[in-house]
This record gives structure tokens, sequence and C-alpha cells, in this order.
């Protein structure tokens, strides 16, 4: 067998933190609000992306379950130990709350007048969104956001698609807008 010219790292090479670290480093201005994801599987992948890209928490609420919970730490392998979390019966409560506290609170959804993801990268980096604090609000895998929640929210934040199927995985589409705004977020602190 020849030795390959692109190894892959090992974990010790990653340099990857310890949870206890992890708690302790600086996060992005990036929190995540799941309304009612009935799919504990959904809830802990975006527990794994959400350490993944460091982002300062996730808020579950309504159906979402809460850990601990043996069905989101088989996704989320033990990020839901390092990411902070929090729990609003009601997701209108904690939209509210985030922008009591000077988050600029986007719904991922279709909706008229929703801008795309991409415009709204360019936003947070560009205007540096309320001195970056940003808040997106992901909904149930077949309902969407609520209206409710949409209505209170300062737009809504879509990813445009080009085949025949409407929408993605809820965990996908997280793990793309996390991905897109934290680049954005880290650019925009920089500045």
């Amino acid at each position: 067998m020849s030795e390959s010219k692109t190894p892959k790292l090992t974990t010790a090479e990653m340099g990857r933190m310890s949870v206890d670290q992890y708690r302790e480093a600086d996060k992005l201005p990036l929190v995540v609000v799941l309304d009612n994801i009935r799919s504990q599987h959904n809830v802990g992948a975006v527990f794994r992306t959400a350490d993944a890209m460091r982002i300062e928490k996730v808020v579950l609420c309504g159906i979402c379950c809460c850990p601990p919970n043996q069905e989101v730490h088989k996704t989320a392998l033990g990020a839901e130990e390092s990411v902070e979390w929090q729990y609003y019966k009601e997701t209108q409560d904690a939209v509210r709350a985030l922008q009591a506290e000077g988050y600029t609170v986007y719904a991922v959804e279709q909706a008229h007048n929703s801008i795309t993801l991409e415009e709204a990268a360019v936003k947070v980096q560009r205007d540096k969104v309320q001195s970056t604090k940003v808040a997106v609000v992901f909904g149930h895998e077949v309902f969407g956001v609520q209206q409710e929640v949409i209505d209170i929210c300062q737009g809504c934040i879509e990813i445009p698609q080009y085949g025949t199927k409407h929408s993605m995985n809820v965990s996908v589409t997280a793990g793309i807008v996390m991905y897109r705004l934290a680049s954005s977020l880290r650019l925009a602190i920089k500045k």
C-alpha cells in the first residue's frame, strides 16, 4: 500500500479544545432559535454544527426536546454539553428576549420580501447589524416558522433553491445558514 500524499489529520493534530475550554472560549454573537423542531436528530445535528461554528447558544422552543436526551446525543456527539442552550415554551418570547438584548432576529423562511442568505451575510458584514448580534429562527420540519414568529422578526432570510423541491432538511438549512453568517460575523468583528 502506498503512502498518501494527503493523509487525514488525526484528532490530536486537529488540536480540538475540551468541553471546559470551549465553554470559556469567546463565541460568535450568533444565536440559533429552533421553533418547534420535532426531530430529535435534527436538534442534535444543529447542536453539533453550533459547536463547530462556535456560536453563542441554541434556543429550543415549543415541542423541541431538551438535553439530556439519548436521540439528541446520537447526532450531537456531546455538543449538547458544550453549547449553551435555553428553553422557551413560546418562540415569540424567545425572539422578544433576544431583541431586548440587541439581537437582529431573522426567520429563515420563504416569504414575501425575504432576502437571500448572501444578501443577509453581506449586510451583517457591511453594516455590522446591531453591533453584529444576530439570531436566526428555524421552523418545524413540515410547517416552517410560525407566522406569528415571522411577524415579530426583523426580516426573513431565504436560501435560493433551483431544483424541484421547495425546501431542505432543517438541519441542513441550519448548517448552511450558520456557516455563511458565522463567516460574515468573523469578518465584521475583525474590522
